[in-house]
């Protein structure tokens, strides 16, 4: 029994591995395999999207990794009774003064930045604890004898503090520290603030291959100092050489370049992903429920209409004015939030007072709705627009520009073809066995939907994300370009190729980041070729 029973299980393991090589899925990914540019075009995306995820450590001027010499003063109860005793035995007994030379030295320390801050903060207090014990008329004459007692002082406490400051070593990577900074979850020692990354005097230290941020400026290599020309670095200096050159105010292009690819990818990529949610939504309820399967109570298609206009007011008229200002100071997701929950609060209390309404005949009975040509109607106004001119339309009323702002713009825009791709698949699953087998359990409709409709319908999808993330890349770089919608500061492929119109003879600012967007729309369109291919029998070899 036990021999069948493994035999048994040996055929049906080898039946799931049969049907999974012969699989709709593997299918496609033989087909998409055999289109040597489309796969040379998704390993380049690879590397891509690895240069955009690592972009800090491939061009940082902090080091990934540096351990260095840091004094330590601690303000323990020893080094405090230590310059009490040694102020008393003062006051009592000392009539001695410091010499020219000691006092001397003092001064030059002093001057020369050595002393913490902490001596000079002991200093004044002494002082003043010693003013309030001496007569009124000595303490406030100018006599030299009072002075050479101050300065007395100020010796103790000087040599009594710099004795017990300590000299330790120690380690840093300052790259993940970076992230805790933008956190809130840590700070900086005084020490990094006031001096340069690449001016510090480690012990050891581990640098990015680019020893540059996208926004660190070189003095010494400014005014466009070409990657095949001289260039100008201090002695024992950690600066790297720019080997893309640099623009006007000194910064690295290759620093610009690296990190442009992390704004391009996140461009794209989360604009695609804001447009692919859209679409779905809109395509799937379009092409399933078409113009004749969505049957709606007359008082919820009412209340529904009335909540809707309700919500705009609210939203847009009523409010407006906190949308404005949530806008204006770049909070975007705020503002996105507050409409949302205008919309989600009053669409869901009309249908929720719906429920017991429509137990009246009149109010309950059910009419059809032609969900299909309401949705296409609406695709229609959005691609009558153009994309650009809206775009532009929309970021002009921002008065905080912002990454963020682009990619939802982008994505709010660019979700039609989408929509259209998924309302094609439905309307043709829609009538296949399965769904009716589906129903006929008795599944919800928006069940049937989410498991069984779409699953089965994204393919074309993944042609429409291809050719839409191109898009995106494109216009993000048309707009910084242009100097629209994107900050001063943040350095992408567009602002670099700008720079070029400072100076013609630049010409590795408009090479350089040309070629990187000429390189990444091609691969995506290439990809987008491929899965086209992949995925239409017709054009199967």
């Amino acid at each position: 029994m036990f021999f069948l029973t493994k035999k048994r299980t040996d055929e049906i393991a080898k039946a799931i591995e049969h049907s999974n090589e012969n699989g709709y899925w593997a299918i496609v990914r033989k087909q998409f395999f055999k289109n040597r540019l489309a796969v040379w075009s998704l390993r380049v995306f690879y590397v891509i999207l690895f240069v955009a995820i690592t972009a800090d450590f491939i061009a940082n001027e902090r080091p990934v990794y540096c351990s260095i010499k840091m004094e330590q003063t601690p303000d323990t109860l020893d080094t405090k009774i230590d310059i009490q005793v040694k102020v008393d035995t003062l006051l009592l007994a000392s009539t001695t003064t410091p010499s020219k030379k000691e006092a001397s030295k003092i001064e030059k320390e002093l001057d020369e930045g050595r002393m913490e801050c902490k001596v000079t903060e002991t200093k004044i207090k002494t002082r003043t604890s010693f003013k309030k014990l001496m007569p009124v008329s000595e303490s406030l004459s100018s006599d030299s004898i009072v002075q050479q007692k101050f300065l007395q002082i100020d010796t103790i406490i000087t040599y009594t503090t710099l004795s017990s400051i300590d000299t330790i070593v120690e380690t840093y990577f300052p790259i993940f520290r970076q992230y805790l900074v933008d956190l809130g979850l840590a700070t900086w020692n005084e020490k990094f603030v006031t001096t340069k990354w690449l001016e510090q005097k480690y012990e050891s230290v581990l640098f990015a291959p680019i020893t540059y941020s996208a926004t660190t400026r070189d003095p010494k290599n400014n005014k466009f100092k070409s990657p095949l020309g001289e260039q100008n670095f201090p002695e024992d200096s950690n600066n790297g050489w720019h080997y893309l050159g640099t623009e006007r105010i000194g910064q690295d292009v290759a620093a610009g370049m690296i990190h442009g690819t992390r704004t391009a990818m996140l461009v794209g990529l989360v604009a695609m992903s804001i447009a692919t949610f859209i679409g779905l939504f809109f395509g799937a309820i379009s092409g399933y429920f078409g113009d004749e399967r969505l049957k709606v109570s007359r008082i919820r298609i009412a209340l529904n209409l009335i909540a809707v206009v309700l919500a705009i007011f609210f939203a847009f008229i009523s409010n407006g004015y906190i949308i404005a200002d949530l806008i204006g100071e770049g909070k975007l997701l705020r503002a996105i939030g507050v409409i949302i929950g205008w919309f989600v609060a009053l669409v869901g209390l009309a249908n929720i007072l719906a429920i017991p309404l429509k137990k009246i005949p009149v109010l309950g009975k059910k009419v059809t709705v032609a969900l299909d040509i309401i949705v296409m109607r609406f695709i229609e106004v959005v691609n009558s627009i153009p994309l650009l001119i809206l775009i532009l339309a929309i970021v002009a009323i921002i008065e905080k520009p912002s990454v963020l702002f682009v990619m939802v713009i982008i994505g709010t825009v660019s979700w039609t073809g989408i929509a259209k791709f998924i309302r094609a698949e439905l309307l043709r699953i829609r009538r296949l066995e399965y769904i009716e087998a589906a129903q006929a359990f008795g599944y919800s409709e928006f069940r049937i939907i989410l498991r069984h409709a779409l699953p089965n319908a994204l393919a074309p999808v993944l042609i429409a994300i291809a050719f839409g993330v191109a898009t995106a890349i494109l216009t993000e770089a048309f707009l910084s370009f242009i100097g629209v919608g994107i900050p001063d500061d943040q350095v992408t492929w567009g602002s670099l190729l700008r720079l070029s119109q400072d100076k013609f003879s630049a010409w590795w600012l408009a090479i350089f980041p040309g070629f990187a967007i000429f390189i990444t729309v091609t691969i995506f369109n290439l990809i987008g070729e491929g899965l086209t291919e992949a995925l239409d029998p017709r054009l199967r070899e």
